[in-house]
């Protein structure tokens, strides 16, 4: 065990001759140690010790980097997210990889725009790059960051820009009473955000994030300019990747089906790659609250995939990677998965599992869900959708303002809504675990030139308690009554349903503020303002079988 030498703000040169800095924490003694290092805009002095330990990695004889992004907190240069992220990544891994009593090699650890960056340094291809421990972050931002199914992350970006924002208007150059009225201004906007600033108009050009001064996360950029999605996308550069890499995903985590996806990119391309995946939200590492996500309480065993803790699986892995000690089991490709209903993990050689089968549950009268086709010739349900009284978002795959939490919630107020149509399955004979991807098909009308679709999963247990499992949205661009065919990507999940318990499907045309309202107008999102009410229908007959298509694990 090592004792730990510490230097701050040590000054890091980009090739445009912009200094980034950084903390790094070295073991005494004369080495060689091998270096992790993280990179993110959320200050470097924070302790981020959830997702690895600093004191236990420094210990184990590893040089441990710790560097503010460009532009944030102690590092020089513009503040533009993702922008400079590759070119930078690639930097400063050749710098760490020439560190005093380093041994050369350089492994990256850390989740969210700490994952993303790792990805980056990946594409960009460093050298020195040895391996990358990506957590929670995205493949696509398309598909969970920016935007999702064509409607806008309305609840995680307006939230996240508004915080970033805080640490950027003192850098800003102004007075010291702008400044103040600034942060001022910028506070009760973020405090304001469930009553008055997630409402705000248009949803495409937030006024909030105007008023600031500063940049958002990215939305109002890839709306005015669609090419600046690819700073952070991944999702088309896998070939570019040469790294083996160890993922740690949550079922309940804003970015979950991008740690999926980007394994799945790994291993198609033969990369070595592991992925952990636990009961977790976005916070579950940094912020364990014992096993309890939402309502539910997976038991302390969560925060311990296999039994261990999530630093002694990453250094394990680096011990390999970075050390070259020998390889075992822990550094071949795998899934480790928490099956949710049973609480357990398991191990996986693959993921999707081939052994999953796509099995329909459809809509059917009544408010019923069958396994079994409708037979019936004329089958719809309809509802009212008004924008200026959306359906408001409770629980789920997200990052929003402390007033909505993530995970399982009780969805029975949502339900007794007239907006939202509910089909419930006869309670299941048997176990039935659900692991993998969930899709569904809606044959639907609406009576106006765009709006949106929602469907969401629940599991309803014999209380009557109906929690929510995955959900999904897709914007639709139409003529008015015309009947359409719409796929709807819920994204993935593994979970056991009791027996006795039945399955409930609810579909909507909101999920606020998580997703932005769908003015039903067909007017661009950074113009539109005007609310338009719309009439939906839902088609489930013999010819218009509207359906979830559900992966299931045979017993």
């Amino acid at each position: 065990m090592h004792d730990i030498e510490i230097d701050l703000d040590v000054p890091v040169p980009m090739r445009d001759g912009t200094v980034l800095r950084a903390n790094v924490f070295r073991p005494a003694g004369e080495g060689p140690f091998p270096v992790v290092l993280t990179r993110h805009p959320y200050n470097k002095n924070s302790n981020f010790d959830g997702l690895l330990d600093t004191k236990t990695m420094v210990r184990a004889g590893y040089i441990v980097v710790h560097q503010d992004s460009r532009g944030r907190f102690s590092s020089d240069g513009e503040w533009l997210p993702w922008k400079y992220e590759r070119e930078d990544g690639y930097d400063t891994i050749e710098w760490a990889a020439s560190l005093p009593k380093g041994n050369g090699k350089v492994g990256m650890f850390g989740g969210s725009y700490l994952g993303s960056t790792q990805w980056s340094a990946a594409i960009a291809g460093a050298p020195h790059l040895a391996s990358i421990a990506p957590m929670t972050t995205w493949a696509d931002p398309d598909n969970g960051l920016m935007f999702r199914g064509g409607a806008i992350e309305l609840g995680l970006n307006t939230f996240w820009a508004l915080t970033t924002a805080l640490g950027q208007i003192p850098k800003a150059g102004l007075s010291p009473e702008e400044t103040m009225n600034r942060l001022m201004a910028t506070v009760h906007d973020y405090d304001s955000l469930r009553q008055r600033t997630y409402w705000q108009l248009p949803s495409g050009a937030m006024p909030v994030l105007k008023a600031c001064g500063q940049p958002d996360v990215g939305v109002t950029r890839a709306l005015a300019d669609p090419d600046t999605l690819e700073e952070s996308r991944v999702s088309n550069r896998y070939d570019e990747i040469n790294v083996p890499s160890i993922g740690f995903a949550g079922w309940y985590d804003v970015f979950l089906q991008g740690d999926l996806d980007n394994h799945i990119g790994m291993r198609t391309r033969g990369r070595t790659a592991r992925l952990v995946i636990g009961p977790w939200n976005h916070y579950s590492l940094v912020m364990p609250q014992g096993g309890q996500v939402g309502e539910v309480n997976f038991g302390l065993s969560a925060l311990t995939p296999g039994g261990k803790a999530v630093t002694d699986i990453q250094r394990e892995w680096y011990d390999h990677w970075l050390k070259d000690m020998p390889a075992t089991e822990a550094h071949r490709s795998g899934v480790l998965i928490f099956v949710m209903g049973t609480d357990q993990w398991r191990a996986e050689e693959e993921w999707p599992l081939a052994r999953a089968r796509d099995t329909a549950l459809h809509l059917s009268p009544d408010s019923t869900l069958t396994w079994t086709a409708p037979d019936a010739e004329e089958a719809e349900s309809g509802f009212v959708y008004d924008p200026a009284d959306p359906v408001i978002t409770r629980g789920g795959n997200l990052v929003m303002s402390t007033e909505f939490p993530p995970g399982p919630f009780d969805q029975r107020e949502a339900e007794a809504r007239d907006d939202v149509l509910v089909f419930t399955s006869p309670p299941l004979e048997e176990d039935l675990e659900i692991t993998g991807r969930v899709r569904a098909t809606l044959f639907a009308a609406t009576d106006g030139p765009s709006t949106d679709w929602v469907v969401r999963l629940c599991e309803v247990d014999a209380n009557g308690v109906s929690r929510n499992i995955v959900d999904g949205i897709t914007r639709v661009h139409t003529e008015p009554g015309r009947i359409d065919e719409v796929e709807i990507d819920l994204w993935s999940t593994s979970i056991a349903i009791r027996a006795g318990h039945r399955l409930r499907v609810q579909v909507t045309s909101s999920n606020f503020p998580r997703w932005d309202r769908n003015l039903n107008t067909g007017e661009p999102v950074t113009e539109g303002t005007a609310i338009r009410v719309a009439r939906q229908r839902i088609h489930h007959d013999r010819n218009r079988p509207s359906r979830l298509i559900l992966p299931i694990v045979p017993s």
